[in-house]
């Protein structure tokens, strides 16, 4: 673990001054240090190289770079020189995770056939919409590399199926359990619901304060653009790392009650952290909310039509205002789509008909719009001078039908990943304690 060695080097350069018999013990009374304290030699871990040897394994400068690139390609690059030097410490602590983590697996005969790595990774190109030849060409062209996502790949996969064979036959949900959180649910009814996204970050007391500065860096990077399943894939030592941080739909009650309380407080889009939790922060992102056991509004289909003109090239803003203008004027007084197809050629506007929309689907300021809608009434015009303006005209609306409870297999499910999660975090952690790392 990159902070425990950390503090290694400093403790063993520190030399008690003036009455070195004082001691103080820290708050656990684990560790007895000197009261004062001089510290000799370099020991930032910021200006030492980003190479390290773990248990005979060697991790490059050269691997450093080509993930640290995936995150700079993450955020479009606009990552400031300061910044890259502090996600370049954690981009090694996370290196030294996963080597960790393979070696562990290696040890308990678990291998990853390359041609699984391999399905991933064009499953992986795919969601860029890229053949695996052309994102290999992308991922060099980002200064990173094929075979940096792949080890991450193996990393994966490797830890997920030694956490199957070593930790999740021992995770027992009881039937009495979930029939707990079934009784619990129902009582809900109508409450608050969470999708959330997590990235975890260990800590320690000796490192804590490091590790709030990462978290809140992170949370900048985020909020500047980044994305946050990118962050959480790179960063969060929780086992969601591998899905974006992810934890799917939860109630407050679900969560630890440090994340509860934020997330309640919480709106759509909105990122909060770092927080403290057992063993370390926790950031977490709001990506939806719901009501438990309740039909969602925003899951209703729509039936919408178009109509929208474009300026041409060189239209000022006062001309693009007063065309605006007009075209609100006239559409305000749509009365049905019936009107739309023959009020659109009047004004030179195209019409489209869309069907099948979800709400859900619609960016958050016309979810707004639409759901205040009746039958027959548009949108107030919206666009821009480039994109041209439009209106929607809501045609019809196919109701969001009663949300179904999860059934007993699915509840079970979540308990015993919970559960998984929180073993995987110690397991970890004792994988990092046993650890022989060397830092050059």
């Amino acid at each position: 673990m990159l902070a425990c060695a950390t503090f290694s080097m400093v403790a063993s350069g520190m030399v008690a001054s003036g009455a070195s018999a004082q001691t103080v013990p820290d708050e656990d009374g684990q560790l007895v240090l000197p009261k004062d304290m001089q510290i000799f030699g370099k020991s930032d871990p910021n200006i030492r190289k980003a190479t390290a040897i773990v248990n005979g394994r060697i991790i490059t400068g050269t691997d450093v770079d080509q993930r640290l690139a995936l995150i700079l390609a993450a955020n479009g690059g606009k990552v400031a020189d300061d910044e890259k030097e502090r996600l370049r410490v954690q981009v090694l602590r996370n290196l030294i995770d996963e080597t960790l983590q393979i070696q562990e697996a290696a040890a308990n005969d678990i291998k990853v056939d390359p041609a699984e790595v391999e399905q991933s990774f064009e499953r992986v190109a795919g969601n860029f919409r890229q053949s695996p030849t052309q994102f290999e060409q992308y991922l060099r062209t980002q200064g990173s590399a094929p075979a940096s996502i792949k080890r991450q790949i193996e990393g994966e996969l490797a830890w997920s199926r030694l956490l199957r064979r070593n930790v999740q036959p021992f995770v027992n949900v009881g039937e009495e359990e979930v029939k707990s959180v079934v009784d619990r649910l129902n009582a809900a009814k109508g409450s608050d619901e969470f999708k959330i996204g997590e990235i975890y970050l260990s800590a320690t007391p000796e490192n804590q304060q490091q590790i709030i500065a990462n978290a809140k860096n992170i949370i900048e990077q985020i909020k500047g653009g980044g994305s946050f399943a990118a962050y959480a894939r790179q960063f969060s030592e929780a086992s969601t790392a591998a899905v974006g941080g992810d934890l799917g739909w939860v109630r407050p009650a679900q969560l630890p009650d440090e994340l509860a309380a934020a997330a309640t407080d919480m709106q759509v889009g909105q990122i909060a952290g770092p927080i403290p939790v057992p063993g370390g922060m926790s950031i977490i992102y709001v990506m939806d909310k719901r009501k438990v056991l309740t039909a969602d509004p925003r899951d209703a289909l729509l039936s919408l039509k178009q109509l929208s003109i474009a300026f041409p090239a060189g239209t000022t803003k006062e001309q693009a205002s007063a065309r605006a203008a007009s075209f609100a004027a006239s559409t305000k007084a749509i009365k049905g789509c019936g009107e739309a197809n023959e009020l659109g050629a009047k004004m030179g506007a195209d019409v489209v008909d869309n069907d099948n929309v979800k709400v859900r689907d619609l960016p958050p300021q016309l979810q707004e719009m639409l759901l205040g809608l009746q039958i027959g009434e548009s949108t107030p015009p919206f666009g821009s001078i480039t994109d041209g303006v439009r209106v929607l005209i809501l045609c019809g609306r196919d109701e969001a039908s009663s949300a179904n409870a999860p059934n007993y297999e699915q509840i079970q499910a979540q308990m015993e990943e919970e559960r998984v999660n929180k073993r995987a975090r110690i397991y970890l952690r004792d994988l990092r304690r046993d650890a022989v790392i060397d830092y050059n």
